[in-house]
């Protein structure tokens, strides 16, 4: 396990459940900029060393209870992505 001082942000496994609300509200940026999913979990990846599976946990988590909000978003962007098919964002 870690020591939770040695660390500025949340850590996974010191405070999970901040750490995943961390990674959420990285998500919900990277949507701002209008990004896929792969783009936000490349970007989250080399930006702020979260682990892809983590970053592609929460993204599902979010598109589960957001489905309206995702229909529109990847209608919003699909000219950028000419695919029909959620699972590839």
């Amino acid at each position: 396990m870690c020591r939770q001082q040695q660390h500025q942000l949340p850590c996974l496994h010191c405070q999970p459940h901040d750490y995943v609300r961390m990674v959420q509200h990285l998500i919900e940026t990277c949507l701002l900029f209008h990004m896929s999913r792969d783009e936000c979990i490349k970007a989250l990846a080399k930006h702020a060393g979260i682990d892809p599976k983590v970053t592609l946990t929460v993204w599902k988590e979010l598109l589960k209870e957001n489905k309206d909000y995702f229909q529109t978003y990847f209608h919003a962007i699909s000219p950028r992505y000419p695919t029909n098919e959620p699972s590839a964002f």
